[in-house]
């Protein structure tokens, strides 16, 4: 199949390192952990002994020295093998690269290593049941106390926190907010603090990692616990947010690769009278468009990461990148289900698993609306909606 996304041998050597890995395990490894609600702690390990979970993050502290580029094509290449893994995007990006920028130096050093080898990891707690996209409405609030802080509130649709040590949280700092403008700060904060709870939402998704509330009731945190400055928390957490849409792209790119794949593969097999179904332009045709959709998305999510990696503004690039390859994954996942017929929905064909989680990504971790939005009056300069 062709590939428009060129890779460098840098990038060529990673994407066959990934598949050599995954492919020991197999596509019905991580689906049935999935169902079961287990944990893919075995892969996990595998995938940080060989450098692939901090290949973005600094040398220094235990990574690989690359950048959002080579985390695209890991992330890519795992749900290209049906593997879409939403705790790469949480642990390893979005924290990795918030501690990478903004951490102190003792917290890099405690966390950066392990999260790039894989032995712990972190999640990532900034959506709150009243503030949807609205980060200025967060109401969890910390408040100075004479060793540090407490923390009191609840975080809603929280991935994976149940297999992390610790959670990136997003707060309402009381000591610089006024009654006109909430200013934010972040901390590093242990999951079996004291106070701190959680409880699992039932969804349809079938992946490893679950969704939760989180309650925190008066969680204490010492002065080591906050990230960057107090009250510039904002500014601060888009040095993950923007990773976050950039790997979202690349895990849609994935997806849709891994639909196309198994359909044009069904398409050239399967016959009926006599032909292979493939040769009926009602199945080519919607195969030929959705591969040129998903392609499309793919070279949007990596030019997203080339200018990240350059010190460019990536918000703009980001946001079409996660907007063209969320609808490029679903558009090539539905036709890929169609053209397999009631096989689509079997589960030995893998395909109609992957439609939950990949209708998350179309919502999540910004919807659709919100980017049009965020285009029209950025790109566009129209007058704000909201």
């Amino acid at each position: 199949m062709s590939n428009l996304v060129v890779d460098t041998e840098e990038h060529r050597a990673i994407r066959e390192s990934v598949a050599g890995i995954v492919s020991r395990y197999g596509q019905e490894y991580f689906l049935e952990r999935g169902r079961r609600g287990q944990g893919i702690e075995e892969l996990w390990k595998d995938l940080g002994a060989s450098g692939l979970l901090g290949v973005h993050l600094p040398e220094e502290y235990g990574g690989g020295g690359g950048g959002m580029a080579e985390a695209v094509v890991v992330v890519e290449e795992l749900a290209a093998h049906g593997m879409p893994m939403l705790i790469w995007v949480i642990s390893p990006a979005i924290c990795g690269s918030i501690l990478a920028h903004h951490g102190s130096e003792a917290m890099k050093r405690e966390w950066l290593p392990s999260i790039a080898d894989g032995s712990r990891k972190m999640a990532f707690g900034l959506t709150e049941p009243d503030a949807g996209s609205n980060s200025h409405k967060v109401a969890t609030t910390a408040r100075r106390t004479d060793t540090g802080w407490k923390i009191s509130g609840s975080k809603y649709y929280i991935s994976a926190i149940d297999q992390a040590e610790a959670v990136l949280l997003v707060a309402k700092d009381a000591e610089h907010s006024t009654p006109e403008k909430s200013a934010l700060s972040l901390f590093v904060v242990p999951t079996n603090s004291p106070g701190l709870t959680l409880q699992e939402i039932e969804t349809s998704i079938v992946s490893p990692d679950k969704q939760f509330t989180v309650f925190l009731d008066e969680v204490e945190v010492g002065e080591g616990a906050l990230i960057g400055t107090a009250g510039q928390g904002l500014k601060q957490v888009f040095s993950g947010l923007n990773p976050e849409r950039i790997l979202v792209g690349a895990i849609c790119s994935g997806v849709g690769r891994f639909a196309i794949d198994k359909a044009a593969q069904y398409a050239k097999q399967r016959q009926v009278w006599s032909t292979p179904i493939g040769a009926h332009q009602g199945i080519a045709h919607p195969l030929a468009e959705a591969h040129i959709a998903v392609e499309l998305g793919r070279m949007a999510t990596m030019r997203s990461a080339e200018l990240f990696d350059a010190g460019e503004s990536a918000a703009e690039a980001a946001n079409i990148a996660k907007f063209a390859a969320s609808e490029a994954s679903l558009q090539a996942l539905d036709q890929a289900i169609q053209t397999h017929g009631g096989n689509g929905l079997a589960h030995e064909y893998g395909l109609s698993e992957l439609w939950f989680i990949t209708r998350l990504m179309r919502t999540a971790p910004v919807s659709r609306e919100m980017v049009l939005n965020f285009v029209a009056q950025t790109s566009l300069g129209l007058p704000r909606s909201y």
